[in-house]
């Protein structure tokens, strides 16, 4: 499949905060928890009054209504210049997915120029779902999800300047809660020049508390949905928003996010940006089972710990933070993101963002040398199709899982940069 190269569409005028205006219209909430059914969400008739015959055809309407707003929000979202969501590259970016073996697609992804207010400012993320409606639960977070971080970005940058042109606490609350030393062990680099530590700790807290809100807020729309059902189904998301030379990441679940950058000896090597979120890890371990649910693996599986409900095999699912899954948010699960920072040097030339399918048949390393050795516009493809060939090579006797790439590259120099093979 031959990768179409997609620019801004000059002549679409609709720029983001007219599409911001559209999206409120259509009653899509962007920073409540409440979204825009009321209290009575989630698909459940009051019943207080009238038949159930009759609760049925209010569930019915309120369905119809939210999958007609849904679906116009969709088209809208399709016309916004400078973001893509299907298998293309851009001047700052790569995008591909490609479904393996289980069935249809669960995958997405999306990229977004020109996001926020301010200028320089890049949003990208990977959805990977799971369950009967996983392909449903990620393409809602994929179309809803920006939304919600974008409009409470807004609200928190103009919650701080208030208070702080006022003088009072107010506009520092989310800078309290998170000192320099966390903000310092977040950053894979660690090596903060001391005149620019207080400006990307302002960065960082402001954006952490907006991601914060947003996942929270995007969790809630979920479990209210009217017709996607999320109890035994959910998803992952990595997102990364590039603002100027600063990157803040977002993650929940085992999608992971690569750094791409050059040594002293010009040599491209990898760096992990984020951490597989598995019921495995200690402390996810000990959170899931203080809330009573259960961690094991399977004898069939040995190296892949699960969530189970306390009285009962199931679902048996195998990372300790996603969106959705309501059958186990009484039990250990969280779509709580763990966000951290970097600062872009001028040796970093791109980051990868990809599902577990990528992860499991290849090593970071590997990914960054694919990705260093062919032309940006063909990177994601190129990824997705050697994991997939990877796959029937390593697991013959399994179904080749879905895959999805989103290539960011940070720099001008990045293009020609990245043509020189990893040594």
């Amino acid at each position: 499949m031959q990768v179409e190269k997609v620019g801004r569409d000059p002549s679409c005028s609709m720029g983001v905060d007219c599409f911001m205006s559209i999206a409120r219209a259509f009653g899509t909430s962007c920073f409540t928890d409440e979204g825009s059914r009321g209290g009575g969400g989630g698909g459940l008739s009051r019943q207080s009054s009238g038949s159930s015959a009759e609760a049925a055809r209010r569930r019915k309407k309120r369905q119809m209504m939210m999958k007609r707003s849904d679906s116009k929000l969709e088209i809208w979202l399709h016309r916004v210049p400078g973001r893509l969501f299907l298998n293309s590259s851009s001047e700052f970016a790569s995008l591909f997915t490609k479904a393996g073996k289980k069935g249809v697609n669960q995958d997405a992804m999306v990229f977004w120029e020109n996001f926020g207010p301010k200028e320089d400012t890049m949003f990208c993320g990977i959805f990977d779902g799971h369950g009967p409606s996983g392909h449903l639960v990620a393409k809602k977070v994929r179309d809803s999800l920006p939304l919600k971080l974008r409009a409470q970005w807004e609200l928190d940058c103009t919650s701080g300047e208030l208070g702080l042109m006022s003088g009072n606490t107010v506009g520092r609350t989310a800078l309290a809660e998170c000192s320099l030393n966390s903000f310092q062990s977040e950053s894979p680099t660690g090596n903060l020049d001391n005149g620019k530590k207080d400006v990307q700790t302002d960065i960082f807290l402001t954006f952490k508390d907006s991601f914060l809100k947003a996942f929270k807020a995007m969790d809630k729309e979920l479990q209210l949905h009217p017709y996607i059902d999320c109890y035994c189904s959910g998803t992952t998301a990595v997102t990364v928003i590039k603002q100027g030379q600063d990157l803040i990441i977002g993650n929940v679940g085992d999608s992971r996010a690569v750094l791409g950058t050059r040594d002293k000896n010009n040599s491209l090597f990898a760096v992990q940006l984020t951490e597989d979120l598995k019921p495995s890890l200690p402390r996810e371990a000990e959170r899931i089972r203080s809330c009573k649910g259960r961690v094991f693996a399977l004898p069939s599986e040995p190296d892949v710990a699960r969530i189970w409900l306390p009285n009962n095999n199931s679902p048996g699912l195998a990372m300790a933070r996603a969106f959705g899954d309501f059958c186990l948010k009484d039990f250990g699960l969280i779509a709580v993101p763990e966000i951290s920072h970097h600062h872009i040097t001028d040796n970093d030339e791109f980051v990868v963002l990809a599902t577990d399918g990528v992860w499991d048949v290849l090593t970071n390393d590997e990914v960054v040398g694919i990705v260093g050795s062919v032309p940006p516009s063909s990177a994601a493809q190129t990824l997705v199709d050697l994991a997939h060939r990877a796959w029937r090579t390593k697991y013959p006797t399994s179904k080749t899982d879905d895959c999805a790439v989103v290539c960011l590259f940070l720099g001008s120099s990045s293009a020609e940069k990245v043509s020189t093979s990893m040594d």
